[in-house]
């Protein structure tokens, strides 16, 4: 079956992990430190470019002190942008962050997606109706007017590239929740509080059958592809022998938390097949054609030229069109290596002894 990547459930990735420069930018901007707030917007920049909308929202709160702001904005970036120039890695940088992106962005995977944005963000709503109620209360009011502005410059960055993954409305939870707090805070009356408890029972509502559900060992299917994964290290881990988690590996698909199971070394600067066949990960489990060819013929040949001691198949059996042999520069490659077990959706791979 088709399966979707679990980092849907649990994203710590740079949508979490902006979340902690965005709320200390827009609190210095509120205690009238625009450079720092601005030092802290460029930080989350660093982290995720989305900052920008960050910045912007500060600019709320930090006027009409624009230029410290800007200023302090500038600071982290060009401390980044001296570091990746002298350690070689600026193009490498503009490749992955800025033309993959771009690529990405571009290409919506379903056929509405301006339906398939309009339906997420009701649902993401919904499910935060609490915070959506507590917020609306204080927009209503003067002192709320600038936390409406907050929510609504910060918004596009979810819109950005058309996905409405759950993670990207990481980037409007600060604005929402600050302001909920203050509004909840205000609210009075019995039939206010019965409200706000029948809207925070909605997670509850929302997902207590599935709690039910993996009791009795009904898996979600993020949490058998994780299963699956698990079971592909403990081969992979085996089919090491003596050198166990000191060996290298190479994984194709996107399966990063396979690297975290078995502890091993990549073998390339390559964590996924991504860049090598030009499809994104939020699709290559059930879609072949890519966004972008640009480098991904020298990503495979660069890939051909490792020598991983263990190659791990995440993704061929959800999807052969873009199986390894499906290349010609792996052909070769691929022909080094048996096979030395597999899972429901993973083959384990070492490298064969007379070609070490």
């Amino acid at each position: 079956p088709a399966l979707t990547p679990h980092s849907s459930v649990v994203p710590v990735a740079a949508d979490l992990m902006l979340l902690v420069p965005h709320l200390a930018a827009v609190l210095l901007a509120l205690r009238k430190q625009p450079f720092w707030s601005g030092v802290a917007a460029g930080v989350g920049f660093l982290i995720n470019t989305k900052s920008v909308f960050v910045l912007a929202a500060c600019a709320i709160f930090a006027w009409p002190a624009l230029i410290p702001l800007a200023s302090g904005f500038l600071v982290p970036l060009a401390l980044g942008a001296a570091w990746l120039g002298a350690t070689g890695a600026f193009p490498a940088y503009l490749d992955q962050v800025w033309r993959w992106s771009s690529a990405y962005a571009a290409s919506p995977f379903v056929s509405n997606p301006v339906w398939n944005g309009l339906l997420r963000t009701a649902n993401w709503l919904g499910f935060h109706a609490a915070l959506l109620i507590g917020a609306a209360i204080l927009w209503t009011r003067r002192e709320g007017r600038k936390y409406l502005l907050w929510a609504l410059i910060c918004y596009p960055g979810v819109v950005l590239g058309w996905r409405f993954f759950p993670r990207y409305f990481f980037l409007i939870l600060p604005a929402l929740t600050i302001a909920a707090a203050r509004g909840l805070a205000v609210l009075r009356g019995r039939v206010a509080t019965a409200l706000v408890l029948i809207t925070l029972a909605v997670p509850l509502i929302r997902f207590g059958p599935r709690y039910a559900q993996l009791a009795v060992g009904h898996y979600t299917p993020d949490i058998a592809m994780d299963l699956d994964s698990r079971a592909a290290s403990l081969l992979a881990l085996s089919a090491a022998g003596p050198q166990g988690s000191n060996a290298t590996l190479y994984v194709w698909g996107y399966r990063p938390d396979i690297f975290v199971y078995t502890g091993m070394r990549p073998a390339t600067r390559f964590l996924d097949s991504q860049a090598l066949t030009g499809v994104p990960a939020d699709r290559h489990l059930t879609q072949s054609d890519p966004v972008t060819t640009v480098g991904t013929r020298d990503a495979r040949v660069a890939l051909a030229a490792s020598s991983p001691a263990i190659l791990i198949d995440g993704l061929s059996l959800y999807n052969p069109s873009l199986s390894m042999d499906h290349y010609p520069e792996l052909r070769p490659w691929l022909a080094h290596y048996r096979e030395a077990g597999r899972t429901n959706g993973t083959i384990v791979y070492v490298r064969a002894p007379d070609n070490k």
